[in-house]
C-alpha cells in the first residue's frame, strides 16, 4: 500500500532523461506520477496530458515529475517522441517506488500519483485512468486550497 497522506515525503534522488541527477525534498507542491512504460498507450495519454496542463501546473507553483522503472535512454527517446517538457525520473533498480511503497504489476510500477508539499503527502491516487488525470489531479489540488493560480 502506497505512503498515505499526512505521512513524510522522502527525499529522493533520481536521473532524469538527460542523465542529469535530481533531488527531490518535496517541500514546494510537487506532483509524482508513476507508471508502468514508456511509450505505451496509456502511459503515453497520461504524459501528454500533463504536458499540456504543464503551464497551469508551473502558474500554481507546482512542478511535475513523473517516474517509471524505464531506464535513462527510454526516458530520453520517450521525451523526445512526445515533445514533453517536463522530467521523468529513471528508476531501474526500483529505489522510488520502494520509497513510496507503490505497488508493482511486475518489474513496471502501478499507475499510482502523489501529490507532495510541505515535506509530506498530501493526496494519493491509486489505480490511476490516466484519461483525463492530470487535469483531475490540478483540479483537485486548486480546490482543496493546496495550491493557488496567480491572480491576473
Amino acid at each position: 500500500m502506497p505512503r498515505s497522506e499526512g505521512e513524510p515525503a522522502p527525499t529522493v534522488t533520481a536521473r532524469n532523461q538527460a542523465g542529469e541527477e535530481v533531488r527531490l525534498t518535496f517541500d514546494e507542491p510537487t506532483v509524482l506520477y508513476f507508471y508502468p512504460r514508456d511509450a505505451t498507450p496509456g502511459c503515453t495519454t497520461e504524459a501528454r496530458q500533463f504536458d499540456r496542463e504543464l503551464e497551469t501546473y508551473r502558474d500554481a507553483g507546482v512542478a511535475v515529475y513523473g517516474v517509471s522503472t524505464d531506464d535513462v535512454a527510454s526516458h530520453r527517446e520517450f521525451c523526445d517522441a512526445e515533445g514533453l517538457e517536463f522530467d521523468l525520473l529513471a528508476d531501474p533498480d526500483g529505489d522510488l517506488v520502494e520509497s513510496f511503497d507503490v505497488d508493482r504489476r511486475g518489474d513496471a510500477a502501478a499507475r499510482t500519483t502523489f501529490v507532495l508539499a510541505d515535506g509530506e503527502v498530501q493526496t494519493v491516487y491509486e489505480r490511476v485512468d490516466p484519461d483525463g488525470h492530470a487535469r483531475e489531479v490540478l483540479l483537485d489540488a486548486l480546490e482543496d486550497g493546496l495550491v493557488s493560480l496567480p491572480e491576473e
